[in-house]
């Protein structure tokens, strides 16, 4: 398995352990007791609260990788994608994204039901989230509802962003 840590640049990632194969059940890890430790004491919380998406990304079985991909197809994640930032544009104007919304734009264009808000709290509460990483979060949640061609941010958006934030406990 490979985990990724990925910034909104995407221009940051690494690996789950020092070999690259920590939770990988094809390949066993080859990391001497106590370097995968160390390895993740290295990714501190400002560095990691600078992540928008930590996701864990494992290599594919054999039969899969053979037969094709399953599910969407290039071109519609694309026709998402395009839908999706061109209702950031409206929303936010031409040159601005979710990721470079400011607090004041996140609490205007990302206001939350009280459920929503509770689930949010409860998650901020659980992952011990700094500021930063609670922007993000929401952040990351318009840019869920956005792709789903949602105009509000729904408790299922903060979940799946919330989800994306799981890895940093593992560093900390």
């Amino acid at each position: 398995m490979v985990s990724g840590l990925f910034s909104s640049d995407g221009k940051k990632a690494t690996r789950g352990c020092p070999c690259g194969h920590a939770g990988d059940p094809a390949h066993a890890c080859t990391c001497p007791p106590g370097a995968v430790e160390r390895y993740h004491r290295r990714l501190s919380g400002p560095l990691l609260d600078r992540i928008d998406l930590h996701v864990d990304v494992p290599a594919l079985p054999r039969d899969e990788l053979l037969d094709g991909p399953d599910g969407e197809s290039s071109r519609e994640v694309r026709r998402r994608v395009v839908a999706a930032r061109a209702r950031q544009r409206h929303r936010l104007g031409p040159i601005t994204t979710n990721a470079s919304m400011r607090p004041s734009e996140l609490e205007r264009d990302t206001p939350l039901d009280a459920a929503t808000r509770r689930l949010l709290e409860r998650g901020i509460d659980r992952l011990g989230l700094s500021a930063r990483a609670y922007a993000r979060v929401r952040r990351v949640a318009r840019t869920i509802a956005d792709l789903a061609g949602r105009e509000r941010v729904e408790a299922p958006d903060v979940a799946e962003a919330l989800q994306y934030r799981t890895l940093d406990r593992r560093a900390g």
